[in-house]
């Protein structure tokens, strides 16, 4: 991207739109933008839906031959183009050799994600042996709770943002009953300032501070999924640790998007669900980490027979041998047919790095940020017109791709105005889109497509 290099994105989009003769808001910069983009070629790596295989799309009012803007991979990621591929193989594998897939093939069933987690590491700034591919996202997160969420009289609190993503919550209020204390006194839940949207990371630090004696648990989220904050792991982590709790993440909303470094942070345990940045599909097969730390004293709560030695496993003697870490945490077979699609994502991911990848994200939610702003900043001379407010925070180093669009004027009939037009993006009634902008596959045009593409949803919700 050596267009950016040693200026501002304002400074880049002005010098950019001076060399072409227009404006910095014209689409001609977005072109030339994509075209000095050198993970460009990774899109190609995706099936992208048509405008006219979108179930809300009108094509009375829009190109139904053209590629839709998908910018909502915070909910669900494209397919790899490699998926069916590798699906068929299991499939055909299946059907030709019957059990004998177990052992044989290029992805043998009884280890096959043992295959990836290397590639999932990579991803989240781990050691391969740190990190285990399965289940689903919160039964990941109960099953490591269990193990270090080990409440006192004196220590029994779980420090979790307030509106946490629900699932979080209710998997934290249950195992508060589960240890035989109450959620309203054992939840401890960290809201914004009075007129803030986002937390602080002063306030994160002073409340664990000053309560961390009674901290059992500091559970956070990497990124915020409603405001899309990027919290600071590494201090959070060494604030929770210095006063002697337990620090979690709840990844979903990082692994993929971010540059995590997990193991460097030194944080206790994480876990992350793969079908939004990591592109493994509705449902996809989850991840989860341990520090390597706690490889000898940690154990998990509950066994099962996939948390056995690989080496004597299949011996059934009921004697386990359990693996050291979270591969220890293991309870049964993982679906194959979940583990190709995440294989196919991954495998694109190790055609660059989470850092590449973040350079051009930054760059590439700044695009979109400085769009809104140019077009949508409240305009005190022209109070009836809609204004956008952007609840991400501006600093890039506090967000991932995600921005949160807080929009003066009732939502859905937009968003419908929007999806009719082929954008796919996503609604929080009453004001706020997310768009995400995800550096793997989507491109400069796309964010200018969608700017031009609101305006004319605006117009014709106004109706």
């Amino acid at each position: 991207m050596d267009p950016f290099v040693g200026f501002t994105l304002r400074e880049t989009l002005e010098r950019v739109s001076a060399s072409l003769g227009c404006s910095p808001t014209s689409a001609e910069v977005a072109s030339y933008l994509d075209s000095r983009d050198t993970l460009r070629h990774l899109r190609e790596e995706f099936l992208l839906p048509r405008i006219s295989d979108l179930p809300p799309s009108d094509l009375s009012v829009v190109d139904g031959t053209k590629e839709c803007i998908y910018l909502v991979g915070n909910s669900l990621g494209l397919q790899p183009k490699l998926t069916r591929k590798y699906l068929d193989e299991e499939l055909d594998k299946w059907a030709k050799m019957a059990i004998h897939g177990h052992t044989e093939g290029s992805r043998p069933w009884a280890w096959a994600e043992n295959n990836i987690e290397d590639l999932m590491a990579n991803v989240v700034g781990a050691k391969p042996e740190e990190v285990a591919l399965m289940n689903g996202l919160t039964v990941n997160l109960h099953l490591l709770m269990l193990s270090f969420y080990q409440p006192t009289a004196t220590r029994h609190k779980i420090l979790l943002e307030d509106k946490a993503f629900p699932s979080d919550h209710y998997a934290v209020e249950s195992q508060i009953r589960l240890r035989g204390f109450e959620p309203q006194q054992s939840m401890l839940l960290l809201s914004p300032r009075p007129g803030e949207e986002t937390l602080r990371t002063e306030d994160i630090l002073e409340l664990i501070e000053k309560e961390g004696d009674s901290i059992a648990v500091v559970m956070f989220s990497g990124v915020q999924y409603y405001t899309g904050q990027l919290f600071d792991m590494a201090a959070i982590t060494e604030a929770g640790q210095r006063k002697g709790c337990y620090v979690g993440f709840d990844c979903a909303h990082a692994a993929g998007n971010v540059e995590l470094k997990l193991h460097e942070w030194g944080v206790d345990f994480a876990c992350w669900c793969t079908y939004k940045y990591l592109n493994s599909g509705a449902g996809g097969l989850a991840g989860a980490f341990i520090h390597e730390k706690h490889r000898d004293a940690i154990k998990p709560a509950l066994l099962g027979w996939w948390g056995h030695d690989l080496k004597t496993r299949f011996q059934m003697n009921n004697v386990m041998e359990l693996q050291p870490g979270v591969s220890g945490f293991r309870l049964s077979n993982q679906p194959i047919l979940l583990v190709c699609p995440l294989q196919a994502s991954l495998q694109v991911f190790n055609k660059t790095s989470m850092q590449v990848l973040r350079r051009k994200s930054l760059l590439l939610t700044g695009y979109l940020e400085y769009l809104i702003q140019h077009y949508y900043t409240e305009d005190p001379r022209q109070p009836s017109k809609p204004h956008i407010h952007i609840i991400t925070p501006s600093d890039p180093k506090q967000r991932g791709c995600q921005l949160s669009l807080s929009f003066s004027v009732p939502i859905r009939k937009v968003f419908q105005e929007l999806e009719r037009r082929g954008v796919a993006c996503d609604m929080r009634e009453p004001s706020v889109l997310r768009v995400a902008p995800v550096p793997l596959y989507n491109s400069f045009t796309d964010v200018h497509r969608f700017v031009e593409t609101l305006g004319r949803a605006l117009a014709a919700s106004s109706q």
